[in-house]
């Protein structure tokens, strides 16, 4: 030891340092290498993030706060000085290893505080408005409403309007074309909030939404506290319009002043409402009325659902007049009678002077003007010749006014209530075999098919909330609804009615056959409250902030078979829900104050149990007896795994979720009891590594069967993306895994991959062995794999058949892969196939190494591409590359792509140029250049004129370019076309 000894303090002498010190450095080098990774990465997404909003911000006019600029500017610096920093470490020599990991350890801190400073700033860009795109055209007089009401809007004297009318009489349709109107054009104000207030308003819900719509976020405060927030937000948010829709005589403003500060700061109000005195209680200062369609507008408005030819008949136009007539001008019924008799085929005389004949009579003798809307409106629910389809219009009843349903939710709704079954009980042998082999998908198919024919014949109503396609019910046609509900069978419907308190033991008849009081704000049921329902089948008390049910309450309700407290406060479930011999149904989502539930076992007819979010630590007792249970969600926060023994007696299961989508919440179960589900459609689940999840698929007998998979393997330390497109319904995500072991079993179905810091990948995405026969692949995202260096290699091995593995890919996401030099390497063959004939978006992100993106004789392959990503390739020097032979003559070629409509290169400080060649693109809407210095030239040619002058490409929205580069806007970078960036002026944004 004394060597040694000496030997370490000769260098301690010579270097001056510590030697352990050094070993030290040397040893936890990858470490803080992959830390300082994984902050930069989070503080590139959140500046990303921030600049987002600011850019929404500009766009209506308001101020971005010193604070966040100069964040921004010092996270710009930051980021350029980490860069390099991981530029190095990605390529350091052995013996540099202690210094650059000096810098790599410093950049930490540094890094983590700008990330601590980012996230005290709210994200929250506050939206301009939403296109509401109504389905509707405005005839006759609703045009000239229109324009009476934009005619206020736009001038200076009155700041209310009202708009008032008959219910179906077309108030909503007018201000939604008002809306978009509002939104397509530059007219002063910076924003639309819409409102649907509805009957039984909530306060909070409208004081929600007109925050939101500011980008103000509130907590559970104080009325008046919520008040002070919004008056603030409004006074620094610039003029806007709110629209109140649906206002019913128990609306009021606030005393304190919140509608004054609006109309001083220079905001207008719509105010629709089905009586005129709301409108003058709240002081619209000009009222519009909407009076029922005249002359031939309702036959124009009915002929708008029909061919031209329609008329040509002339006894046929005859009673097409008459129908319009019964209609007595009323937009809701003319829509809704036009799209019925639209479905019932190609038109025919009798059937259409028996649907006269049907109208004239309901309404005969009928003086109530409310009955005679509902009458004409029950004619098309009549109509409907399928009963299931009536009893599936008849359940969106029970949800609150204005609610808006997701595809999933409502069509769930109609299996939970045994609808879809009893729609496809009457088909024949060979129908009843695929039902059983496929229940679920069927049942959803049929589901389907139910919304599209509601839809269609506009009983429902297509909305989108949040971007996500929804439907709902039109006031007016929820009431009839209500109304059409038969002697046979009796609903209690006081959803969303702000009610404190469950309705008195009085209401809750005998003949009781469905419940709703969900949306309320009912926090307890009295104790001896034990309603006399045993026909009760349905009972709906989700979304309030119930605490606790009494033991009675459910005693004498012995035929219940749904019942849904999701989104309660609930801690304990009474032990009589034991006795519910007939549940079918258990819904308990995000109930995440119930840690504990009674026995499950004598729920021997439960097909659903729904516990997600549930704050359960174990597995309810008896769950081992729900034998014919379908439906198991067991996603639930504190719960890390189910026993040996009860999943495999679960043998009727379908669908089963025991991982959230990115597997970090998730509950440990034995793979081999999951392969044992034969009748498994629906698979949500996560396994520890590749190993276990070979095994899994080689026990897994009836993998291939499952319609929809979400199936997670390893670890995911860092955030995963998610991309949410319904299309793909088969999702695999590896994480931290060695995959270089053959797969047992072929992945025909997969959809969607993705891949996360793994090893074993191989040089090329096409020789992975996960690919291998998956001929549906349509997104693949990959991300800190170090060993992959090209997606696809064109060489003597490639075959045809690797070819049809990427044939449907249309998406491909590559973030922080090192070694990736380029996206295809060619090499040898003579004619390279087209291996990414439908991708139709790219993106590229921390590629490190890579210097070209394309080669230029592959560009024929991506005549699909709509989006191109490069970003923070530090290496990267063409977008498009020419081969050296083609350099000189790449110049006189064009290129057309007929789809391209974003186009975004950001933070490439190498890139020199963007294709050599001519680029046609008149599909492009944005482009994105900012952090490109060494950019000399925009190869996108710009259409010609008539004259020979150049044009915006005709769909271009903006073109964005990075604030600091804005002299190299004007003086370093040229177009094609002299005088372009004149003509582009108004398109430019600075980022």
């Amino acid at each position: 030891m004394g060597i040694i000894d000496e030997v370490l303090s000769a260098l301690n002498v010579i270097c001056g340092t510590s030697t352990f010190n050094c070993i030290d450095r040397h040893v936890s080098f990858d470490e803080d290498v992959s830390k300082l990774k994984r902050r930069f990465d989070k503080l590139i997404g959140l500046k990303e993030k921030i600049k987002s909003k600011h850019r929404q911000q500009e766009c209506t006019g308001e101020e971005v706060t010193e604070k966040e600029k100069e964040w921004l500017e010092d996270v710009e610096g930051i980021c350029r000085d980490v860069g390099t920093t991981l530029g190095k470490a990605a390529t350091v020599k052995c013996y540099e290893r202690y210094f650059v990991g000096i810098r790599v350890s410093l950049k930490i801190p540094v890094v983590e505080e700008m990330l601590q400073q980012g996230s005290s700033f709210s994200l929250e860009a506050p939206v301009p408005g939403i296109m509401l795109k109504p389905k509707e055209k405005l005839v006759g007089q609703q045009i000239s409403i229109k324009e009476e009401i934009l005619g206020y809007l736009m001038g200076d004297v009155v700041r209310m309007i009202g708009v008032w009318g008959i219910g179906g009489v077309g108030k909503t349709t007018i201000i939604k074309h008002v809306n978009d109107h509002l939104l397509s054009r530059e007219n002063g104000f910076q924003r639309v909030i819409w409102v649907t207030v509805a009957y039984n308003f909530n306060e909070f819900e409208v004081q929600k939404k007109i925050a939101y719509d500011m980008g103000v976020e509130l907590q559970e405060d104080g009325e008046q506290m919520r008040w002070v927030k919004i008056k603030k937000a409004i006074m620094g948010r610039g003029r806007f319009v709110l629209i109140l829709d649906d206002v019913w005589e128990n609306f009021s403003f606030s005393d304190d002043g919140i509608l004054e500060t609006m109309l001083q700061n220079g905001c207008k109000v719509v105010i629709t409402s089905r009586l005129e005195g709301v409108c003058n209680r709240l002081g619209c200062e000009e009222i519009v009325e909407v009076q029922p369609l005249l002359g031939e507008e309702p036959l124009n408005l009915f002929l708008n659902r029909f061919d031209d030819d329609v008329l040509q008949d002339a006894e046929l136009g005859e009673i097409l007049k008459l129908i319009v007539e019964e209609c007595a001008g009323l937009p809701l019924a003319i829509v809704v009678i036009a799209e019925t008799m639209k479905e019932e085929g190609k038109p025919n005389i009798a059937v259409w002077r028996d649907a006269h004949h049907q109208l004239r009579h309901r309404v005969k003798g009928v003086n109530d003007m409310k009955k005679k809307i509902f009458e004409r409106l029950k004619f098309s629910y009549d109509r409907l010749k399928d009963p299931i389809f009536k009893e599936c219009f008849l359940y969106c009843s029970l949800f609150k006014e204005d609610y808006e349903f997701s595809k999933k939710e409502l069509i769930e709704g109609w299996i939970d209530e045994g609808l879809i079954d009893k729609s496809l009980r009457g088909q024949d042998a060979y129908d009843r075999g695929n039902v059983e082999s496929l229940k679920r998908r069927v049942a959803c198919d049929r589901g389907n098919v139910i919304l599209e024919k509601l839809e269609k014949i506009c009983l429902l109503e297509k909305t989108v909330k949040r971007f996500v396609e929804t439907s709902k019910m039109h006031d007016v046609v929820r009431d009839m609804a209500i109304e059409a509900i038969g002697p046979e069978v009796r609903y209690m419907v006081e959803a969303g009615m702000n009610l404190t308190e469950v309705p008195n033991k009085h209401k809750w008849a005998i003949d009781l056959s469905k419940v709703s009081l969900m949306a309320n704000d009912i926090s307890e049921i009295p104790v001896g409250l034990n309603p006399k329902c045993p026909s009760l089948s349905t009972l709906i008390l989700s979304d309030n902030p119930l605490t606790e049910i009494p033991e009675c309450f459910f005693e004498d309700m012995s035929g219940l078979k749904v019942l849904d407290l999701s989104r309660t406060k609930i801690k304990a479930l009474p032990r009589s829900i034991s006795k519910l011999k007939y549940l079918s149904a258990l819904r308990l989502r995000w109930c995440n104050k119930l840690k504990c539930l009674p026995s499950l076992e004598k729920l021997v007819a439960l097909k659903k149990l729904d516990l997600r979010w549930v704050g359960i630590e174990v597995v309810p007792q008896g769950m081992e007896m729900l034998v014919r249970l379908e439906y198991l969600d067991l996603v639930c926060g504190d719960l890390k795994e189910m026993p040996t023994g009860i999943l495999s007696k679960l043998s009727s299961l379908q669908y089963f979720v025991a991982t959230k989508k990115q597997g970090f919440t998730s509950v440990k179960i034995n793979f081999e009891e999951v392969a044992r589900l034969r009748k498994l459609e629906i698979l949500k689940y996560k396994l520890e590594d590749m190993q276990g999840f070979n095994c899994f698929l080689s026990e897994f007998k009836n993998f291939q069967k499952l319609t929809a998979y979400n199936l997670v393997v390893g670890t995911m330390k860092n955030w995963v993306m998610d991309t949410n497109n319904p299309k793909y319904k088969c999702k695999l995500i590896i994480g931290g895994c060695d995959i270089g072991e053959k797969l047992m079993v072929p992945l025909y179905n997969l959809q969607h991959l993705q891949i996360h810091n793994c090893k074993n990948i191989r040089s090329s995405l096409n020789k992975t062995v996960l690919l291998e026969n998956a001929t549906k692949l349509g997104i693949c995202i990959i991300t800190c794999c170090e060993e992959i260096e090209y997606v696809v290699e064109l060489d003597s091995s490639f075959s045809s058949s690797c070819k049809p593995v990427l044939d449907k890919l249309e998406s491909l996401y590559l973030w922080d892969l090192p070694r990736l030099w380029a996206l295809v390497r060619v090499e040898g063959v003579a004619a390279p196939p087209c291996v990414f004939s439908n991708l139709k978006i790219l993106q590229i992100f921390s590629c490190l190494g890579m210097r070209k993106l394309l080669p230029i004789e592959l560009l024929s392959a991506f005549q699909n591409l709509e989006v191109i990503w490069v970003n923070n390739c530090k290496q990267m020097e063409e977008i498009i590359a020419s081969s050296d032979s083609d350099a000189s003559s790449s110049n006189k070629f064009t290129f057309t792509f007929l789809k391209l409509k974003e186009f975004h290169l950001a933070y490439l400080p190498q890139l020199k140029s963007i294709c050599s060649a001519k680029w046609v693109c008149d599909s492009i809407e944005e482009i994105w250049i900012c952090g490109c210095p060494e950019l000399k030239r925009i190869p996108v040619q710009l259409p010609l004129l008539d004259n020979g002058q150049p044009s915006p490409p005709p769909c271009l929205r903006e073109i964005w370019i990075d604030a600091k580069s804005k002299k190299w806007w004007e003086s370093v970078v040229e177009w094609d076309h002299s005088n372009a960036k004149n003509i582009l002026q108004p398109f430019l944004r600075y980022n």
